[in-house]
């Protein structure tokens, strides 16, 4: 009987308990073409579900008797099958060629078999419709054995680290504090979260981080549950070209050409504006956007703005299901930051303040609405106040909530400029910060405190 990949991985499924145990949890019965050798998989599979080994000689051909829907030509084959996968006579093969070679054959069994379900989706003999096209091709072409089994404390040292010396790729802020207390931006993988009352900037903050990391240079994601694609790029339009809203709308066409020229100019980075109707999407809906920017527009983002996360839907649960609100919101909370894990990029959303927090001038994780497994879920959360006597400043306080990049006491509240009709946020002068300073706020810098502590200045004389 002719030897084929099929006949190997069966054999060494028998004989090899190194091979057995790496390369059984990505094997799957519909990569076996051959309905006789597909039955012998799933025994075995069977068997070392249950046991937690592999079955000998007789134990198989036990198991196999015992099946009711094999023919008497198949049970024949079957047999011969199992006399020539457990033979002990041979050499065995090199482990890494085996995993090598198992891997290929999942890869392209995975991929054939996409292709056949794809013609059946087109040719509409699937329950399937088109729209699962592109997941099922992306699900058959990311096959891949994952070795790594963890992190060993002695073993893995040094590549510990080297962890602790490497620099994260983080997206910074253009606001001085903001990146001091993230120790210079977001890292990706992380739900970030904006927690303000209506009206005071939950949307403007997002409008204006969207246009600075476009000026870095990076791909861009908005989508927007409350506000019209077009309102997004319009505060946008306000920021990136230094104009008020009011201003823009009463440009004439030519001028504006010419602004978005300019301000396009120094932008490399793309972003898209992607309008969902309120309380109807859930991360499912953004992994299918992903995919689709993915594969026609060749897009894929760096950051991603969701506006806002109390209006999107959890996968889990459905449509009015009988489910309370704290459950709800920390679910459509924990999808999203898995979204930001799988998408490996830093994700950005925004909630309300409860009733009490509405006019609260001292905002704290307890005012957030709906649900506190919100802020239990989030990475970085903060608070945005604004005050009458504020308004007057033009200014809104940040007050830190949770953060996970760096000590919360350093710098808990600040303050930051505000231009409401030039959708934009700025630093102001480190006077403004005075009145913070007896809430764990430093107005300066390590390399301030450097060059203290190497002049002697007396701690007691130091502004913290």
């Amino acid at each position: 009987m002719e030897a084929t990949t099929e006949k190997i991985i069966l054999t060494n499924l028998l004989q090899n308990d190194t091979y057995m145990r790496k390369s059984m949890p990505f094997l799957k019965e519909e990569y076996f073409s051959d309905s006789v050798e597909r039955k012998i998989f799933k025994v075995i599979g069977n068997f070392i579900e249950k046991y937690n080994k592999a079955p000998n000689k007789d134990a198989l051909s036990v198991c196999i008797n015992g099946l009711t829907n094999l023919t008497e030509s198949e049970y024949k084959e079957s047999m011969e099958i199992v006399n020539l996968i457990t033979k002990k006579d041979e050499p065995s093969q090199d482990e890494k060629w085996l995993i090598d070679t198992t891997e290929n054959f999942c890869k392209d069994k995975s991929i054939y078999n996409a292709i056949l379900e794809s013609i059946q989706i087109i040719d509409g003999k699937s329950d399937n419709s088109k729209n699962y096209l592109p997941k099922l091709l992306q699900d058959a072409l990311s096959v891949s054995f994952d070795t790594h089994v963890g992190h060993d404390y002695i073993e893995d040292y040094e590549d510990r680290y080297d962890f602790y010396h490497r620099k994260e790729v983080k997206i910074p802020f253009d606001i001085d504090f903001l990146n001091k207390i993230t120790n210079n931006g977001t890292p990706p993988k992380t739900l970030n979260v904006v927690l303000a009352g209506t009206g005071v900037g939950k949307s403007l903050f997002m409008c204006h981080h969207a246009s600075n990391c476009l000026t870095q240079n990076k791909n861009v994601l908005y989508i927007t549950c409350e506000m019209a694609e077009e309102r997004i790029a319009e505060r946008i339009d306000a920021n990136l070209m230094d104009i008020a809203i009011d201003e823009l709308r009463e440009l004439p066409k030519k001028i504006y050409d010419k602004k978005i020229t300019s301000a396009t100019k120094k932008i490399a980075g793309k972003l898209i504006i992607k309008e969902y109707p309120t309380a109807t999407a859930n991360v499912n809906h953004f992994r299918s956007l992903l995919d689709e920017l993915k594969m026609k527009k060749r897009f894929v983002p760096d950051i991603i703005f969701v506006d806002y996360l109390n209006i999107c839907t959890a996968v889990r649960f459905k449509n009015g299901a009988n489910v309370n609100s704290y459950m709800y919101v920390k679910a459509i909370a924990e999808e999203l930051r898995g979204l930001a894990v799988e998408s490996n990029v830093p994700i950005f959303t925004a909630t309300q303040t409860n009733r009490g927090g509405f006019a609260n001038t001292d905002v704290g994780l307890e005012d957030t609405s709906e649900s506190f497994g919100l802020p239990a879920t989030a990475d970085f959360m903060f608070a945005v106040i604004s005050t009458e006597e504020l308004d007057e400043l033009n200014q809104v306080l940040i007050k830190q909530l949770k953060n996970r990049y760096n000590d919360l006491a350093t710098n808990r509240k600040f303050v930051v400029g505000i231009n409401r009709s030039k959708m934009k946020l700025y630093d102001v002068s480190s006077t403004e910060q005075e009145g913070l300073v007896c809430s764990g706020q430093s107005t300066y810098s390590r390399d301030d405190l450097d060059s203290k502590f190497k002049t002697g200045e007396k701690f007691s004389d130091w502004n913290i």
